[in-house]
């Protein structure tokens, strides 16, 4: 577990610097006197051979990782896989792809040009996935991809890093669901995602979700700095089997709407 924990550190140091500051005065608001339980992180990388889902999932795998559910977002364009370590302390793990072929041609050569600027050897080093970006992008390049593809430009703009980190709301004591989480936040000066509802899932599916609107933070283009949505802070709610086990997985229609956390 110390290779998985020191895996994890890498990517809470960038989160909490480069994609979601606000994070630390979350942790403040929630711990209880230990340390919060991370349900889940995400991570984002375009269908391409060089960089894909497979690549981004091969330094969890050697580290004892396992791929579980398999999940579609067809109006985004996006593939995605969770894994699981045999560890349950262990996090899980959500990557989604962005497949770039079923976008448009302009999208397509965009993506490529940046993607082609990767050096492979970068991608060796475990460390990548919170290196931010490989890649040059203009603040105009950026705006085009993100009419597009919201997604798109996100990647875009902050290369690799964790999207989210996620609270296991079923660790807190003095809160017990999603909604009375929401509050604290609200009361606190955070915005919540709206989108299908502030909490998505429900007891009957086994998952309630919410998250933070994303931060909006600094990106140096190769034109200039700007201030464009980054990372954001999941909450999640799991919910026993039939078994008594708690249900482990992703529910695609709530997935989707989380994804909406980093909207302009």
């Amino acid at each position: 577990m110390e290779r998985v924990q020191a895996l994890f550190d890498g990517l809470w140091k960038d989160y909490t610097a480069r994609l979601c500051p606000s994070a630390a005065k979350v942790h403040h608001l929630l711990e209880e006197g230990t340390p919060l339980l991370n349900d889940h992180i995400a991570l984002r990388t375009f269908a391409l051979p060089k960089v894909g889902l497979d690549r981004l999932a091969a330094p969890f795998i050697a580290l004892g990782y396992e791929p579980k559910g398999e999940y579609e977002f067809k109006a985004k364009k996006l593939f995605a896989r969770h894994f699981e370590h045999p560890n349950p302390d262990a996090p899980k793990v959500f990557i989604s792809e962005l497949l770039v072929g079923q976008c448009s041609s302009e999208l397509q050569l965009a993506v490529r040009s940046l993607v082609d600027q990767v050096d492979e050897g970068a991608l060796n080093d475990p460390a990548f996935m919170y290196g931010g970006r490989l890649w040059d992008i203009d603040f105009d390049t950026y705006k085009k991809l993100a009419d597009e593809s919201e997604y798109a430009g996100w990647l875009s703009a902050h290369g690799f890093g964790a999207n989210h980190f996620t609270v296991s709301v079923n660790q807190l004591s003095t809160l017990d669901t999603v909604k009375g989480v929401n509050d604290l936040l609200r009361q606190s000066g955070f915005a919540i995602n709206e989108s299908g509802g502030e909490v998505k899932g429900s007891p009957e599916v086994c998952l309630e979700q919410s998250s933070t609107m994303a931060d909006k933070v600094s990106v140096a283009f190769s034109d200039g700095e700007q201030n464009i949505p980054g990372g954001f802070y999941e909450f999640a709610k799991r919910y026993p089997l039939a078994d008594g086990s708690l249900y482990q997985g992703f529910v695609e229609a709530s997935a989707d709407k989380i994804f909406e956390s980093t909207d302009q």
